[in-house]
């Protein structure tokens, strides 16, 4: 228990996580309960058709939420960060599919326990909805994003929405992170092609707005110019 407690108080995301509403007692009431687990990239969080007998909060890494058709095609429907919640609680199943898109850790708690923390806690209760809440806005943002009509514009958005979730203080994005999504994710997300994407992450290069380090690193050197992109 101590360990596990020791944990959260070293967690990157504990001032930022649903948990954070708790007080200490009630924490430790909800550690008792719950346990922490790895995913690779790739790795399925959760799979549409699974019981929610869990409910699972990000501490690291990125996921995506995703439908895949009866043919195999998939379509991500949003995009999971640290402190972002997983699942659906109030659901007696998932209807779609969490994957890990860069290797992530997870803490995962009985459902019934936080139900019964949303019951008898007021905080908790008004700290899910505010996430429940962020997630709605992240959805819409979503949906303006692939309604931008410049790809150029979509893809700078994207970057600076990945630059926000690498960042650890809610106010300003990270300088530099690692692209959660291979080309051909954000050309699906994005609804353009893989070859659109290439030629704009080149172009912001050329024009000196990003930096490229290796296969998925990045470094924002422009973010006003990024900005203007977006329009």
């Amino acid at each position: 228990m101590k360990e596990a407690l020791a944990f959260c108080d070293q967690c990157m995301v504990a001032d930022r996580a649903i948990c954070a509403a708790l007080t200490g007692t009630e924490r430790e009431e909800l550690v008792r309960h719950g346990r922490r687990k790895r995913y690779s990239r790739g790795d399925t969080i959760i799979a549409a058709g699974d019981s929610n007998d869990n409910f699972a909060t990000l501490i690291r890494g990125a996921a995506k939420i995703a439908s895949i058709d009866a043919d195999g095609t998939e379509r991500i429907v949003a995009l999971a960060h640290p402190a972002g919640m997983l699942g659906q609680l109030f659901s007696p199943g998932a209807d779609l599919h969490v994957i890990a898109l860069t290797d992530s850790e997870a803490c995962l708690f009985p459902r019934d326990r936080i139900e019964a923390l949303v019951h008898d806690h007021p905080r908790m209760a008004a700290r899910l909805l505010q996430e429940t809440s962020n997630a709605l806005a992240d959805a819409r943002g979503l949906i303006d994003l692939i309604s931008k009509r410049k790809s150029s514009a979509r893809v700078a958005a994207l970057l600076i929405e990945f630059a926000h979730a690498a960042s650890a203080a809610p106010c300003h994005p990270a300088e530099f992170f690692e692209l959660p999504l291979s080309r051909g994710e954000m050309a699906q997300l994005l609804g353009i092609t893989i070859e659109t994407v290439s030629r704009s992450i080149t172009a912001m290069e050329r024009d000196a707005l990003i930096e490229r380090h290796g296969a998925h690193g990045i470094r924002i050197l422009d973010r006003d110019g990024l900005a203007r992109l977006i329009g």
